[in-house]
């Protein structure tokens, strides 16, 4: 009638017969704690006064020495970096000085600062962990996951070392768990640059894992290995880079699964997507993208509409500075949109594997982008007429010309462009001075027969001579160019030269004045091309330089000395000259393999 009235009981008993419930039963739904001692409510009597909580009385226990003690362990401030700045590249690979001091803005915490100074057992001596961490920072993650298991020493160092990561680049096997992955992503607290070698599948799994795991990721490359696939679609890779707010670079390979996408993010400045096919929509709202590279597959049935796709470009980014696009879809309405979109700060541009660019194209980039520094038309339809447009449209700007793949340019066209480009320095004209008919002639098959030449064939792709001079250019290929009989190199800088696949150059009509030439590419080309090519980078030549007969060059300028016979004047030279041209030989590399 009155309700149920508990026996009374003292709080020893109280306590002893809660501790024992909760060790037989554990907690329960409804039985509440007391908010003075924090025992059980139920069946208890508190014996603190009401002015009293729980944490004054644990407080209270602990004596001045012990408080002090448990507040540097459970405290934790809000601005203590876990290493310093200069140190956060450890899987990097990067030499970088542990003693090294920070900037000023940047804090390290107490713990940080402890660990330089702790020495660590290494059999029967002692190893400081500012030398520990020197030797484990430049292993490999799978080392470095290895050397934690070696001791309490070690796996501390490593467990540092992992938080302070700001850059890894990780292999994922095949048929490797996302967890796995996630796991050693997790390590690496100030992660920003991730770079994944994929032996396996990538799918919409391993890109939220990478989501979850990277919160700070500022850099995603992405490779795909021969026999893997990336699964990826358009609609995950567009909430990707929208989730990711740090994010600006990403680069990713194998993107033949992405249908359509929309990319939306006000941090992207770079973007790279290759193996791109029949794409039915893209859309680019990243207004500070400065560069973008789009590699469409080599397959005739693409369907992209390249077109409005440069139409987009132009409204929502810009910004855009460097653009590359492969695609055997481009054509010279492609260039109109590009010329349309009025990209002001555009300096590099490469319009790659497009038969339908003519010079009509040169002419209408050159009357809308004059501030050109990079351009590649490589497998355009252009001609010498075209580059002679683009020597008239960017002779104080270009520094990098690449027209390899292009059948209607001749050696007189290459000539022209580099006596009017002071500021070149890498010129490719790959597979541009050759023959599909002729290209497989040796010099010993045209010097024992006679070429026919049909009369619809084409007159300039036999015998055609190269005499180049300049005074900048750093890097040349002429590689697959079959049809170049002569060459004649006048360039003090120049550092790499590409002859591959020369197959039909005369030895004896090979002269090279290149004194800081390094580097000379020779695969697939005759043995005697080769060993002219060894003997022209020694100080040999120049001493015979002034016995050649003199031509004077394309453009007027100078007469130069052609070496007709100097596999012969080679044979004269005496035995001294050979033991010196032996020391002078290790300068310059010349590949054949």
């Amino acid at each position: 009638m009155h309700g149920h009235q508990p026996h009374p009981v003292t709080p020893g008993r109280a306590t002893a017969y809660s501790d024992v419930l909760l060790a037989k039963k554990g907690k329960r739904r409804g039985n509440y704690n007391c908010g003075r001692c924090g025992q059980p409510k139920k069946g208890h009597v508190c014996h603190l006064p009401p002015s009293q909580s729980i944490t004054d009385s644990i407080s209270a226990a602990v004596t001045p020495a012990d408080s002090s003690t448990s507040s540097a362990v459970v405290t934790v401030s809000p601005t203590c970096t876990v290493r310093p700045a200069n140190l956060r590249r450890a899987l990097s690979f990067d030499d970088i000085d542990v003693r090294e001091l920070p900037d000023s803005g940047d804090e390290i915490g107490d713990e940080e600062e402890m660990l330089l100074d702790v020495e660590v057992d290494v059999g029967s001596g002692k190893l400081p962990v500012s030398c520990l961490w020197e030797v484990l920072r430049r292993l490999p993650p799978a080392s470095l996951l290895s050397a934690a298991k070696v001791c309490t020493g070690w796996r501390d160092v490593s467990k540092q070392i992992w938080k302070a990561a700001e850059e890894v680049r990780l292999r994922v096997p095949a048929k490797s768990q996302v967890g796995s992955v996630g796991s050693v992503l997790q390590k690496c607290c100030s992660l920003v640059r991730l770079s994944l070698v994929m032996e396996s599948d990538m799918d919409s799994t391993m890109l939220a894992c990478i989501a979850f795991a990277c919160p700070h990721l500022e850099s995603l490359e992405i490779v795909i290995c021969e026999g893997s696939f990336n699964r990826i679609t358009g609609d995950e890779l567009g909430r990707f880079v929208a989730d990711k707010r740090c994010l600006t670079t990403l680069k990713v390979e194998g993107c033949s699964n992405l249908g359509s996408f929309v990319l939306c993010s006000n941090t992207l400045s770079i973007l790279w997507l290759s193996d791109l096919h029949s794409l039915s929509k893209m859309v680019f709202n990243i207004p500070n993208l400065n560069e973008i590279s789009l590699d469409f597959s080599r397959q005739e049935n693409d369907s992209t509409d390249l077109t409005s796709m440069m139409d987009g470009l132009g409204r929502t980014c810009p910004r855009l500075q460097n653009i590359h696009i492969a695609s055997l879809q481009l054509s010279h309405s492609v260039v109109l949109s590009l010329t349309a979109a009025n990209l002001r700060g555009l300096r590099m541009l490469s319009l790659v594997l497009g038969p339908e660019i003519t010079d009509a194209s040169v002419v209408a980039l050159s009357k809308c982008y004059s501030n050109l520094e990079l351009l590649d038309l490589s497998g355009s339809s252009i001609s010498d007429s075209g580059l002679g447009m683009i020597c008239n449209a960017f002779p104080e700007t270009l520094t990098r010309l690449l027209v390899s793949l292009c059948p209607n340019i001749t050696s007189s066209g290459i000539q022209f462009a580099t006596a009017q480009l002071p500021l070149l320095e890498l010129m490719d004209c790959g597979m541009t001075i050759c023959d599909s008919d002729a290209q497989y002639l040796t010099s010993e098959e045209k010097s024992g027969s006679e070429v026919q030449i049909s009369p619809n064939s084409n007159l300039r792709l036999t015998y055609q001579k190269l005499f180049i001079k300049h005074t900048r250019l750093k890097k040349l290929s002429l590689w697959g160019c079959s049809s170049l009989d002569s060459l004649y190199l006048n360039c003090p800088n120049l550092n790499d030269l590409n002859l591959n696949s020369c197959i039909n150059l005369n030895p004896e009509k090979l002269n090279l004045q290149c004194p800081k030439l390094e580097t000379v590419h020779a695969i697939s080309c005759q043995d005697a091309l080769v060993q002219a090519v060894q003997t022209q980078v020694s100080n040999d030549s120049a001493s015979l330089e002034n016995r050649y007969s003199r031509k004077r060059m394309a453009d007027g300028s100078k007469r130069v000395g052609i070496p007709f016979s100097f596999s012969q004047q080679v044979i004269q030279l005496p035995d001294c000259d050979k033991a010196s041209w032996k020391l002078q030989k290790q300068r310059c590399t010349v590949q054949v393999e």
